[in-house]
């Protein structure tokens, strides 16, 4: 089988450390690695009138009238961009093998990585390390992110895949199983120094194919909060030190947990009358602010992961793996399934989620959320929050 000499440049989101992706970062929100930055979208501007002219007089000439222009779909923008790009790094690798240089392509665009301003910076390194020798010709190969998959299949099934794929994170790099470079030969013989990872995250990359990656800005994750809607309840702020108590209403000190989260986040949960979710006389059918939310951040497995680092896997060796869901997992599932639905929500369903009123996904950025767990990469992210009168 054909296997793709890459070497994996990562932006993984980890899950471990209840972090994480991203993303969404998000240009792709992240997702659900939410993706790497996403912009979320804003209200579709209300029609403006036309003005009609006048009739032409009977000795005008009527102007020709245009053909319509069909209207392209993102999907088939996107497919005629990434055509263009391929086009565009062939070229350039051409003339590089041309000039005696060893052509490299980078491609980028599955995972984060697409956006404008990242492509130029993406593309300043590229220039910077062909200024600083003269043997290798580095192409750079940005493919819009939805059709990243497909273009980098068919071009390994054409035996002309990229030398080098990144930014890129689990779902990425797990779409193409088994295509990646084991490095440790190369890490043995540039004595890359790996002592200066945790030895849990590079172990983190290794598969039954060798060390297929290196931990490259591997993003934790954190509790993002609102410290004015805390204030309005008179609530503490969580704890900003592992290991420090939070201090709860009645003045007790208790472990933060998922526990305490979720008692905080009823506290913090408001229906239109200003009762919380711990009231008799809460309406779920009215709540105008929620306690907690994970931005770009809430499929299952991110869900399962921030609650325990669990292996999703049983076996030591090939032919014995199989797949298990761990009971932590499915606890976490449970309750997240209860703070959307449960008689005291406390956590918004996807319609309230992609309301304009909640900021079209980035709920946090809407002033109504009280507390979200995502990836460090959010702070992309929080610029609307002061515009809708929140502070964090």
């Amino acid at each position: 089988k054909f296997v793709l000499p890459v070497m994996l440049v990562v932006v993984m989101l980890l899950l471990a450390a209840c972090p994480a992706a991203p993303t969404p970062t998000p240009t792709q929100p992240p997702v659900e690695q939410p993706k790497a930055t996403e912009v979320p979208a804003t209200e579709a501007p209300k029609a403006t009138e036309v003005p009609t002219t006048e009739a032409p007089k009977a000795t005008d000439v009527p102007a020709a009238t245009p053909e319509p222009t069909a209207t392209l779909t993102k999907a088939e923008q996107d497919a005629i961009t990434a055509k263009e790009n391929q086009a565009k790094a062939a070229a350039e690798a051409e003339a590089a093998a041309k000039a005696g240089k060893v052509p490299i392509r980078w491609f980028v665009g599955l995972g984060t990585g697409t956006d404008a301003n990242q492509v130029t910076i993406e593309q300043e390194v590229v220039d910077a390390f062909n200024k600083s020798q003269d043997k290798i010709q580095l192409i750079l190969e940005v493919i819009p992110y939805d059709s990243a998959k497909d273009t980098l299949a068919t071009q390994i099934s054409a035996g002309a895949g990229p030398d080098i794929i990144g930014p890129v994170g689990w779902g990425g790099s797990n779409a193409f199983y088994g295509q990646w470079l084991d490095l440790t030969e190369q890490i043995k013989a540039s004595n890359y120094d790996l002592t200066q990872f945790d030895p849990a995250l590079v172990e983190m990359y290794q598969t039954e194919e060798g060390q297929v990656g290196l931990p490259f800005a591997v993003f934790p994750a954190a509790v993002f909060y609102n410290n004015k809607l805390f204030d309005e309840a008179g609530l503490a702020y969580p704890p900003a030190k592992y290991g420090d108590k939070y201090k709860m209403p009645d003045g007790t000190e208790v472990e933060w947990s998922w526990e305490t989260l979720t008692e905080i986040a009823k506290l913090l949960t408001v229906d239109k009358n200003g009762n919380d979710a711990t009231s008799a006389e809460f309406d779920k059918a009215q709540i105008v602010q929620y306690g907690y939310h994970p931005i770009w951040s809430g499929n299952p497995p991110y869900v399962g992961a921030y609650w325990t680092a669990s292996a999703v896997y049983t076996g030591a060796k090939k032919g014995e793996y199989k797949a298990v869901i761990p009971d932590a997992w499915k606890a976490a599932w449970k309750w997240w399934y209860d703070g959307i639905w449960g008689a005291q929500p406390f956590i918004p369903k996807d319609a309230v989620v992609n309301s304009p009123e909640y900021s079209s996904g980035n709920t946090f950025a809407s002033n109504k959320i009280a507390m979200g767990v995502t990836n460090l990469w959010y702070t992309c992210c929080l610029s609307d929050l002061p515009k809708n009168g929140g502070e964090f």
